[in-house]
C-alpha cells in the first residue's frame, strides 16, 4: 500500500480528513503534502489538517470542518455547547456556520484570526464530561445540554432537552443532575425552570414548539402522541398533540418526513379515518409557532366548536 492510499484509508474513517502528523505516518512528506493542496487534489481546512480528495466534495463537509477545528486547536482542545449538540444529533438549535470549541487556558488572538468561524471558549469541563463522538472530543450529552441551557432562549432550550430525551440520550432522572452542573452560572434560574416543561414524547421542535405555544395560551395539550383506536381497537391514527375529552388533535407538520409525496398521501388517509371517528384535526407549521397567540386561539376556537357539536 503506498503513501497516498494510507492516507486515504486514515481519512475515510474521519470524515475524509488527515492531519499532517497522520500524513507523515503514512509516509507522505511535508512536500507532498503541499503539492498535493497546489493541485487541488487535498484541501487545507484548519491548522494542521487537510480534506483528502477534495476535488470529490462540493466544499468542506460539516462535520470535517468541525473535525479540522478540534484538532487544530491541539489535544486538550473540545467541541461544546451548539456544536457538541450537533455532534450528538440533537435538534432544536438554530443552524449555524459557527464551531464552538472549549480550549483550557488562554488562547492566542492570532489563533483565532487563523479561523474566523471558530469561537474559543474557556470553559471549566472535568475529563468525566467529555466523550469522544466518532473520534471528535465532546462534551457528553448531559453538560452539553446544561452549557446550551445556559445561553439560549426558553423554546430553543426545552426543544433540545426534548430532542435529547426522544433519542435516549438521557433518562428523565438524569435531568436532576442539571441544576448542579449549573449551580452558580449567569441564566442558571432560567435554566433550571426549563427543566419541568422537557417532554421526550416531542418527535421534532416543533412538536415542542407548538406544545408551548398551548401551555402559554392555558390550552395545554392532555396527551402527546395520542393514539386513537376504534372500537375494535384499530389504530386509526396517531396524533402529535392531543386534547382527549373534546376530540381536537393538532399536527405539527414540518419540512422533513411529513413533505415526501408519499407521507402526504398517508397523512391524508390517517386524517380521513381520524374525521370520521369524529375527530378534529389542526394542523400547523413552523410560521405558526412564530405568533404566540395564533395556535392557542385556533385551538380553544376547536375545542369550543367539537364541545357544540357534541352537546
Amino acid at each position: 500500500m503506498d503513501a497516498l492510499e494510507g492516507a486515504r484509508r486514515i481519512a475515510a474513517a474521519r470524515d475524509g480528513i488527515v492531519t499532517l502528523g497522520e500524513a507523515r505516518t503514512a509516509g507522505l512528506t511535508t512536500h507532498e503534502v503541499q503539492r498535493l493542496c497546489r493541485s487541488g487534489r487535498w484541501r487545507f481546512v484548519a491548522r494542521g489538517s487537510y480534506l483528502v480528495d477534495a476535488d470529490l466534495y462540493d466544499g468542506v463537509p460539516r462535520r470535517a470542518r468541525i473535525r479540522a477545528a478540534v484538532a487544530s486547536f491541539g489535544p486538550s482542545a473540545a467541541a461544546v455547547l451548539a456544536t457538541a449538540a450537533e455532534l450528538h444529533g440533537l435538534a432544536g438549535l438554530r443552524a449555524t456556520e459557527v464551531i464552538d470549541l472549549s480550549v483550557p487556558g488562554r488562547v492566542a488572538r492570532p489563533a483565532r484570526v487563523a479561523h474566523p468561524e471558530v469561537v474559543v471558549h474557556q470553559l471549566v469541563i472535568p475529563p468525566e464530561h467529555l466523550v469522544r463522538v466518532d473520534g471528535i472530543t465532546t462534551t457528553e450529552p448531559l453538560r452539553t445540554l446544561a452549557d446550551v441551557s445556559l445561553r439560549v432562549d426558553r423554546f430553543s432550550a426545552v426543544s433540545v432537552l426534548d430532542s435529547a430525551l426522544n433519542r435516549r440520550l438521557i433518562t428523565a432522572d438524569d435531568l436532576h443532575s442539571i441544576p448542579q452542573l449549573v449551580r452558580g452560572r449567569r441564566g442558571a434560574v432560567a435554566a433550571r425552570s426549563y427543566l419541568g416543561e422537557a417532554d421526550g414524547r416531542a418527535q421534532s421542535p416543533l412538536e415542542t414548539r407548538a406544545r408551548l405555544r398551548c401551555v402559554d395560551g392555558s390550552v395545554p395539550p392532555d396527551a402527546l402522541q395520542l393514539e386513537v383506536r376504534d372500537h375494535d381497537g384499530y389504530l386509526l391514527g396517531i396524533g402529535d398533540l392531543g386534547w382527549r375529552g373534546p376530540l381536537v388533535i393538532a399536527e405539527a407538520d414540518g419540512r422533513g418526513p411529513h413533505g415526501v409525496p408519499e407521507a402526504v398521501f398517508t397523512d391524508r388517509r390517517r386524517q380521513n379515518r381520524l374525521v370520521n371517528a369524529g375527530w378534529t384535526i389542526l394542523r400547523f407549521t413552523w410560521q405558526d409557532t412564530l405568533r404566540p397567540d395564533y395556535i392557542p386561539w385556533t385551538v380553544r376556537q376547536a375545542i369550543a366548536a367539537s364541545r357544540q357539536r357534541h352537546r
